[in-house]
């Protein structure tokens, strides 16, 4: 009889009566890991009293590593690993005082059959809020129970009854009463045109190119072919080493011309000299040839749309990709021509850009540049993350950015927009943004998701208001002063039920040019996404 040597498996770790575990899930930079530990031990300070408070103990799950100068799950290959150190049955929080990537703990987080919770600190500055609901989205798509909860320091009565409801009962639910189902849509012309426009689109078909799916740990973005091809939208699939090669090809004179083109719009440059800390004029060059490569490479696979994923793909290759991704979503923007200069690539639109490769906005925006074309608006759509937000007078004021660029016309034109160095923690070899203070106006705000298997869409409305330009540097001096802010006033949704409901890091936002339209433009969109079989909600106060 043969005889095999057979893997010997580990005793499963014991539980302790009484204990919670902690992980912490970080960046995969180091640079970042590093600058971002003190605001994370400070966070698990805060969580630790409160559970000592609540009569638990904390048992941290991973250590700390003096060679690296921080104690963050920083791979999946090190959170699989941490995973095999927890009782598989025990309470575990998952504590987040920065951006993290969701596939360091996801492995471990599929298997662990205790209660999970998320936390996060209500704090702008690095930030855990928007890794939060990265994490969060990911375990709904994974359809892996959870709960969440956020705080300024875990000292207030409210985030202090939740964590004592979930260390009592393992769960915590929050109010999300704003969300309601699409009810039946009255024929009218604008339910007509997104009946007629998602028969365009399932028909004719598009197609979203993708560079480098997932690099920057959203699982929540990557959104499977069988989910998205029933729409009509399709994905080609690409290298960014060829978005590299392509810029070797485009001249120094197309890229300064670009420039010209820019400088003549106003557009500001904030350049220095020193690579390390500055925007510099080689930076620039650099992301020109950049937004003409990407350009020139949509064109030759026909593309509807384009997704630049960047951070981890190009960070120690060239500098960022954000101005050119801004550039890509403005109507009016620097003509490009083909290799052999015969005619204008996608002349007088945008080519919807969907940053980071996030796949839900990569639908969104696609859908929205056809609505608001068809309607004779404004097409420029961009995602923000949902950063933070304070009250302002009567409103809740939420900080929407992005990491570095938005469509010029967000900030009211080239003019009132501008360009600064992205920050060395993040962005090595630097590049510039395409930055500003959005204008005040109407919105509609909208996120494409995973749940349950399928495709679901949440659609608002919002205000973009003006605030004070010392508030206004005061949040930007709380978040990252390099990038473009918005200030949103959701209708009818409150800052905890946004967070309870939001299934992504990443709102997307277009603007119209009243309420009355932006209402108009909302039912047109909720018709469309219907028609296709994605499953619509409202949330907050909506008219149809």
């Amino acid at each position: 009889m043969t005889s095999y040597t057979l893997p010997v498996l580990a005793d499963p770790p014991a539980l302790a009566p009484g204990t919670v575990y902690t992980v912490a899930s970080g960046d995969l930079r180091l640079s970042a890991n590093v600058t971002c530990w003190p605001t994370q031990q400070q966070l698990e300070a805060d969580l630790t009293a409160a559970v000592n408070a609540l009569g638990w103990k904390i048992e941290r799950g991973h250590g700390v590593d003096p060679a690296k100068g921080h104690g963050f799950i920083d791979s999946q290959r090190a959170g699989i690993e941490v995973f095999k150190q927890i009782p598989v049955d025990a309470p575990l929080i998952v504590v987040e005082a920065v951006w993290q990537y969701s596939h360091h703990v996801l492995a471990g987080l599929r298997s662990h059959r205790g209660p999970i919770l998320i936390v996060a600190n209500w704090s702008g500055e690095f930030p855990g809020l928007v890794g939060l609901l990265n994490l969060t989205a990911s375990l709904t798509k994974a359809g892996i129970p959870h709960s969440a909860l956020w705080s300024r320091d875990f000292t207030d009565e409210w985030a202090i009854g939740g964590l004592r409801t979930w260390l009592e009962t393992g769960q915590l639910r929050h109010d999300t009463s704003h969300v309601r189902d699409l009810p039946a849509l009255p024929d009218d012309p604008e339910v007509a045109l997104g009946r007629a426009l998602a028969g365009q689109l399932a028909s004719e078909k598009a197609i979203i190119g993708v560079f480098d799916e997932g690099c920057m740990g959203m699982y929540n973005a990557i959104f499977d072919d069988e989910l998205i091809n029933p729409l009509g939208i399709y994905k080609e699939r690409l290298s960014q080493s060829a978005l590299v090669a392509e810029m070797a090809h485009v001249s120094d004179e197309e890229a300064q011309a670009v420039r010209r083109w820019l400088d003549d719009a106003g557009m500001t440059f904030h350049v220095g000299t020193d690579e390390a800390s500055e925007l510099t004029e080689a930076q620039l060059l650099s992301q020109f040839k950049m937004y003409v490569a990407a350009l020139r490479i949509s064109d030759d696979y026909g593309l509807d749309a384009v997704g630049i994923q960047y951070q981890q793909g190009l960070k120690d290759t060239v500098p960022a990709s954000d101005l050119a991704e801004g550039l890509l979503n403005n109507v009016q923007r620097p003509p490009v021509l083909s290799r052999d200069g015969s005619r204008e690539l996608y002349p007088g639109a945008p080519l919807p850009h969907f940053n980071e490769v996030d796949e839900g906005v990569a639908v969104d925006s696609l859908v929205t540049n056809r609505i608001w074309t068809a309607m004779g608006l404004d097409p420029a759509t961009t995602l923000h993350d949902i950063r933070w937000g304070e009250r302002y007078g009567d409103d809740f004021v939420w900080v929407f950015e992005i990491s570095g660029s938005v469509p010029a016309s967000h900030n009211g034109g080239y003019d009132k927009s501008y360009s600064m160095r992205q920050p060395p923690m993040f962005f090595p070899l630097g590049g510039g943004t395409l930055s500003g203070v959005s204008k005040p106006g109407e919105i509609v705000w909208s996120r494409v998701f995973i749940m349950d298997g399928a495709l679901h869409v949440d659609l608002g409305r919002g205000t973009v208001v003006e605030l004070p330009a010392e508030e206004t540097q005061r949040r930007l001096n709380a978040t990252n002063p390099q990038w473009p802010i918005m200030h949103a006033v959701l209708h009818g949704v409150g800052r905890d039920q946004l967070m309870a409901r939001h299934k992504a890091n990443h709102a997307n936002v277009v603007y119209a040019p009243d309420a009355e339209t932006a209402d108009k433009a909302l039912r047109v969109k909720a018709a469309l996404f219907a028609e296709l079989g994605v499953q619509v909600h409202l949330c907050g106060e909506v008219n149809l």
